[in-house]
């Protein structure tokens, strides 16, 4: 699985200094032919005493049911993006999540900031 890889092809022939969405277009088209398996706009339930809340969380991409992708076309990523990917990864309990912000001048180098869930860390070390 290779997101990371799809978002540079996306960043090579879009360019940067597009809006979100429009990055968010070309990652599906990427991600479908990379044949990777994706969800977008996945809705996330915030469930409070069993019962689920009517709030609409949704990350922009949702990877092999283990990897929450937001993107991003901002001049930096700041705490509110570290955050809003944190919670989504609580939320759904997955091991890992990614912010990728196209408005840069390489993804590989500047556009991307990974994160690990704090209990899944944990269970490396056991």
């Amino acid at each position: 699985m290779n997101v990371i890889g799809a978002a540079i092809e996306v960043h090579k022939n879009m360019g940067s200094g597009l809006l979100e969405s429009v990055y968010q277009q070309c990652m599906i088209e990427e991600l479908t032919n990379r044949n990777i398996n994706f969800a977008s706009e996945f809705k996330i339930p915030v469930v409070y005493k069993e019962k689920e809340l009517d709030i609409e969380f949704r990350c922009d991409l949702f990877i092999e049911n283990c990897l929450i992708v937001e993107l991003k076309s901002v001049s930096e990523i700041k705490p509110i993006h570290d955050a809003q990917v944190l919670n989504y990864m609580n939320l759904l309990k997955v091991p890992k999540g990614i912010i990728i912000n196209f408005n840069c001048f390489n993804i590989f180098r500047e556009g991307q900031k990974t994160f690990v869930n704090e209990y899944f860390k944990k269970l490396e070390k056991e």
